[in-house]
């Protein structure tokens, strides 16, 4: 299992190696298909270049990829990405910045050079500030990856459990899934973990906030890599900044869209709120629009999308 700063250091390991094969693949062999492409920057909230398909040449990696539709500089002896198309690592306004990669919405737990790419892949890359956390480990914004392309070359089961089953939340939910031809089980929330389902919990934050680590999200980002926080009781919902700090404090009425992981276990998503109207508006917003490039969605009472981090103040229609 990867440490936080393994996985920092393996996310732009080997890039040597990418440089020499960017011009050509791994060889011969069938090329990906259905690839996305996307480079954002600030969580994102700015969207550098992105493809609905991308150049893919024979058996690509993820940064051979890169390096063949991109500009890319490295830094530290080739160690690190210091930038693509100009945009670079570094410090930003005191704080530091980094590149971080994605696969069907899951942060890489090893080199990009070391990952192949595989036909339906959406991969992300993102610029920004890692001073709360290295890691997002998993992150809303490439649904409807990973239910429709599985995770890490596997196809694991997809379960939804709803604190009411028969509320319209949790009907909504499963819904969608069965319209992207999504073959998922349903059942009531369940207190412990199932390492080999990819879960989703529809609930208010007090009946679900004991399914397996999902609890860490009252932690903050430093422990789930989301950027927002439910308190114990469920009643409000703070949504943080990159740095952080409480930039928009919700109560009745809000809801939330997140996902995190335990080490290497399947991610859990979490559509929630702070009350049955919050779960509401968090699964009307259960689609690919709302969704896309986010690495958290909240919603506050008025309905108003909240991008999570948030920019400061932070609303993002």
């Amino acid at each position: 299992m990867f440490t936080r700063m393994a996985r920092r250091a393996a996310l732009v390991a080997a890039l040597p190696l990418a440089a020499a094969l960017a011009g050509c693949g791994l060889g011969a062999g069938n090329s990906p298909h259905d690839v996305q492409l996307a480079v954002t920057s600030e969580f994102g909230a700015r969207t550098i270049r992105a493809w609905g398909a991308p150049h893919v040449s024979g058996e690509d990696t993820v940064m051979s990829l890169l390096m063949r539709n991109l500009s890319v500089d490295t830094s530290d002896g080739g160690g690190f990405v210091q930038s693509i198309d100009g945009h670079a690592a570094g410090q930003q306004g005191g704080e530091p910045i980094g590149w971080f990669y994605f696969v069907n919405g899951l942060q890489a737990a090893q080199g990009a050079a070391a990952t192949d790419v595989r036909s339906g892949d959406r991969i992300w890359w993102d610029l920004h500030d890692w001073s709360q956390s290295e890691e997002s480990p998993a992150v809303v914004g490439s649904f409807p990856a990973p239910f429709t392309t599985g995770l890490e070359g596997t196809r694991p089961p997809v379960r939804v459990e709803c604190a009411l089953p028969s509320s319209q939340p949790c009907r909504a939910v499963g819904a969608r899934l069965r319209m992207l031809g999504v073959l998922a089980t349903a059942g009531t929330i369940h207190a412990g973990e199932e390492k080999g389902t990819l879960r989703v919990l529809v609930g208010a934050w007090a009946a679900i906030r004991n399914a397996g680590h999902v609890n860490t999200i009252e932690q903050g980002p430093r422990a789930s890599g989301v950027y927002a926080r439910f308190a114990a009781d469920g009643a409000s919902l703070n949504v943080l900044d990159a740095q952080g700090h409480t930039a928009a404090a919700l109560g009745a009425g809000a809801g939330l869209i997140a996902a995190t992981r335990h080490g290497e276990d399947a991610p859990v998503w979490v559509i929630s709120g702070t009350d049955a109207a919050g779960v509401r508006r968090a699964a009307g917003a259960f689609d690919a629009a709302d969704l896309r490039d986010r690495f958290a969605l909240a919603l506050s009472s008025t309905g108003a999308h909240i991008a999570v981090p948030a920019a400061s103040a932070g609303a993002r229609a």
